[in-house]
């Protein structure tokens, strides 16, 4: 009989490079949250891209040593060898692992085998329903004339959405982290008690508040971080910042990197005096710090962590109904309908204009940091762990 005490034995497959960059720094961070949490965590990533905490166990599946099987070649095959790897490892460990993680598109064989040995599974969901996704920004797209390129991760790509539904099908539990991604699973009919909630979090000792005074005279400064795509919705941030009379002498910062034919259909909004594209950054927490409010009117996402970055670093977030909602309204941000420049350039104004609520926002946003680390991220999933492999889900 498992009991609260007893230390919960993790197989965690990752098949992408832990520790990189995107959902690789988000399975980085949570696989140290875990352990520091107290779980034993035996870890199968296609390779290491960065040092995981000591008492973390690691296996790459698809790297010896400094010999890595190249991604770029294989594509998506080498989701697959992974998938196959862990599989067969898996299947030499009846006994030792209580819960198995995987990640989407790489986790086939390997639920499958857990099913077997009747190991409880769990699938993470760093995004909204696959075929949710690929039909709003296919959406989106055809009403902009944009055109994604055609190994886009967010152009439709039926082999894609066929193998992660039918992962969606085999996994016991689906891990949300928010309710957004629980509404587009509900809306095609998965049962309630197959939706696990948790979330992400922020690295403290990255993204904290300047301990320079405001200024409540100085000009709004509003920052956008992020792959600026049609997904994240820059182009309603565009819009309603030019709407806005914080355009006439504050500042809309940029910092990520454009598709070039998005790019070019905003062209005229992006070459306004008060906007200035910053391309890929490395001081995004510096330029968190400076900023006054963060944007992102993503049309779909599965958990905004620039959100919880922001509201650690004392910048206030506006944020769409698709993000996350540690973003509440009028308490540590704003939020908006997806798509609703209006309300958007409302709230823009509002925050330009009424320096109490900004700071009030602000202040309240860094009350509540604590609770949105990635400890406290780790910590509120190996709770799940538990009640998981304790039955009482």
């Amino acid at each position: 009989m498992y009991s609260r005490s007893d230390q919960v034995r993790v197989l965690y497959s990752f098949p992408h490079k832990l520790g990189a960059g995107r959902i690789c720094y988000t399975a980085w961070q949570q696989v140290n949250g875990i352990a520091a949490a107290g779980a034993d965590v035996l870890v199968f990533p296609g390779a290491l891209h960065r040092p995981v905490a000591a008492n973390v166990r690691v296996r790459p599946t698809l790297a010896w040593g400094k010999l890595r099987i190249p991604y770029k070649i294989l594509g998506r095959r080498a989701f697959a060898l992974h998938d196959y790897i862990v599989a067969r490892r898996l299947e030499r460990m009846s006994g030792q692992i209580d819960i198995v993680h995987a990640w989407p598109s790489g986790a086939l064989h390997t639920l499958k085998t857990a099913a077997k040995l009747g190991i409880p599974t769990v699938l993470e969901r760093p995004n909204a329903h696959t075929r949710f996704a690929y039909e709003v920004v296919q959406k989106e797209c055809e009403r902009l004339g944009v055109t994604l390129p055609p190994n886009h991760e967010h152009a439709y790509n039926e082999a894609v959405l066929r193998l992660e539904e039918e992962e969606f099908r085999l996994a016991d539990y689906l891990l949300c982290p928010s309710d957004f991604v629980v509404k587009t699973f509900l809306d095609r009919e998965f049962k309630q008690e197959k939706l696990v909630r948790h979330i992400y979090g922020f690295d403290e000792k990255v993204y904290y508040p300047s301990s320079e005074p405001r200024d409540p005279k100085r000009k709004l400064t509003m920052l956008f971080v992020g792959v600026c795509a049609v997904r994240k919705g820059v182009h309603y941030a565009l819009e309603a910042w030019l709407q806005s009379p914080a355009s006439q002498n504050g500042t809309f910062l940029i910092a990520g990197e454009f598709l070039p034919a998005y790019a070019e259909k905003l062209a005229p909004m992006l070459s306004h005096p008060s906007v200035h594209v910053l391309g890929h950054r490395d001081d995004v927490p510096d330029l968190m710090r400076k900023s006054d409010i963060l944007i992102l009117p993503s049309i779909e996402e599965g958990f905004g962590l620039v959100v919880t970055e922001a509201m650690g670093s004392g910048c206030v977030p506006l944020a769409s109904e698709a993000c996350t909602e540690i973003c509440k309204h009028m308490v540590t941000g704003l939020v908006h309908r997806v798509g609703d420049v209006h309300a958007l350039a409302q709230q823009i104004t509002l925050l330009h204009e009424d320096r109490a609520l900004l700071q009030k926002l602000r202040a309240n946003c860094l009350g509540m940091a604590q609770d949105i680390t990635w400890s406290a991220a780790g910590a509120r999933l190996l709770q799940v762990y538990r009640e998981i492999v304790g039955g009482r889900r």
